[in-house]
């Protein structure tokens, strides 16, 4: 079998209806379209939420719709219990914990949670602390330290 001789199977293959050619194709006039009306005209695509002029759902359950504060910060968290990694007395910072492996990222603030217990003194710098968290490291005879957050490419 040669590269020339290759054809679909019969039948696989359906020639597209051509519309608008005159009456005599079956489908003038109206092309297939009716007549009048929203759906008969071009650029007919409504949104999925219409619902034929009737005020959408949307629009009558206002509790419904929602809100997105779109200046949100999103944080990455650290619990208390993770930095138990760290050697006693030793410095924990952003860059740190991204080299442990606690955090996947810089590109977001990292805020310690008191989620766990901190067995030994450590000196954190992190952009935010939750007042438990904060509570607790200076409890054990840690120091807290708030650093500015700057976005860092990786």
């Amino acid at each position: 079998m040669m590269l020339h001789e290759l054809s679909p199977a019969p039948g696989s293959k359906k020639e597209r209806k051509r519309v608008g050619r005159g009456n005599g194709s079956g489908h003038g006039t109206y092309s297939g379209r009716g007549c009048k009306g929203a759906k008969s005209r071009s650029g007919k695509e409504t949104s999925r939420s219409f619902e034929g002029g009737q005020l959408s759902l949307v629009k009558r359950l206002p509790g419904k719709r929602g809100f997105v504060n779109i200046f949100r910060t999103e944080y990455n968290t650290v619990s208390l219990a993770r930095l138990n990694t760290f050697e006693e007395g030793s410095e924990v910072t952003p860059e740190k914990l991204l080299a442990a492996g606690i955090v996947k990222s810089l590109k977001r603030p990292i805020k310690i949670l008191a989620d766990g217990d901190l067995a030994h003194p450590l000196i954190v710098k992190a952009n935010k602390f939750s007042a438990a968290a904060k509570a607790r490291i200076e409890a054990v005879g840690g120091k807290v330290e708030e650093i500015a957050y700057a976005a860092k490419a990786n």
